[in-house]
């Protein structure tokens, strides 16, 4: 792939670990704190649905930073068994982890040996991915969060904004994620390529979207530019 400008790349769940793990965890905190006879993993799914139907329904003049988001979905999912609580502790656990997440095996060495320019693109809090780029110590040419932006993926906005940034041209950026809809169809809704990253042991995808790409890892990028 010839003649590229540059790369978007997505952060959770492409570069480092999503977050499915402690979500799990919070909600079986959760469900222990009140005493529920309830699965931690299916209100974990529940949770995740109620929270990206809130992010892509607030885009724009309506937008709201994660953290508020976090809070709000998982009351909004526990009420029928809870009533109303104070979600705060929970949060902050969540944000512990999304400060210092995982990287994937092959990270470090496909930054240190990439060739071309890349634009961090992330439905992210500033502050939650700046403390996370800093406890890896981790630098871009470019970041972009969705609150920077005011936008999530998959609208077009951040997508936008990323290129009002660096000045590339969308047929000339391959933007790379693992989400079918956040990220490939949301690339694609602002006129760029786009690279799944489809690892081994991954939560299915409510996307249908088609990438141009498919990838196992974080490899390919070493051969572009």
């Amino acid at each position: 792939m010839t003649g590229l400008q540059g790369l978007f790349i997505d952060f959770y769940g492409t570069l480092a670990g999503g977050d499915r793990e402690v979500v799990e965890l919070i909600c079986r905190a959760v469900i222990d704190d009140f005493g529920l006879e309830l699965s931690a993993v299916d209100l974990a799914e529940d949770w995740g649905r109620t929270y990206f139907e809130a992010i892509e329904a607030i885009n724009g003049d309506g937008f709201r930073p994660l953290v508020e988001i976090e809070a709000d979905t998982l009351v909004d999912t526990f009420l029928p068994y809870t009533g109303e609580f104070d979600p705060q502790h929970y949060i902050v656990e969540l944000n512990k982890y999304l400060a210092r997440p995982e990287l994937f095996d092959e990270v470090r060495e496909v930054l240190a040996a990439k060739k071309l320019p890349m634009c961090l693109v992330s439905n992210a809090d500033d502050r939650q991915l700046r403390e996370a780029l800093e406890y890896h110590e981790l630098s871009f040419d470019y970041v972009v969060s969705s609150e920077s932006a005011r936008s999530y993926k998959p609208e077009p906005r951040i997508f936008e904004a990323a290129l009002e940034l660096t000045g590339w041209k969308p047929d000339k950026v391959l933007h790379v994620g693992d989400s079918l809809h956040s990220d490939v169809w949301g690339a694609h809704r602002a006129g760029l390529r786009a690279a799944w990253v489809c690892r081994s042991g991954r939560i299915s995808d409510i996307g249908t979207e088609k990438p141009d790409f498919t990838w196992s890892d974080l490899r390919p990028i070493i051969s572009l530019g």
